[in-house]
């Protein structure tokens, strides 16, 4: 029988909602809310975002531009 392609290990590197209790802790000592010995029961929401990066058109073009320029020079 063969898995269903949601459940396979591979998707778990995009973008999820829910964290994990560990993973809430880990956000809530960088941010100075948790400290060693407090309750891991009942802990505050985290926001999780998702970041998208944006592709600069202008310096991609430009780029191309100046490989293309070099190539047909030699």
């Amino acid at each position: 029988m063969s898995q269903h392609r949601s459940l396979k290990t591979s998707t778990l590197s995009r973008h999820r909602n829910v964290l994990k209790r560990i993973e809430r802790i880990k956000i809530l000592k960088e941010q100075g809310k948790w400290k060693e010995g407090d309750s891991f029961f009942a802990l505050p929401k985290i926001k999780s975002l998702k970041v998208k990066v944006k592709k600069e058109k202008g310096a991609k073009s430009e780029q191309g531009a100046e490989d293309n320029s070099s190539q047909k020079k030699t």
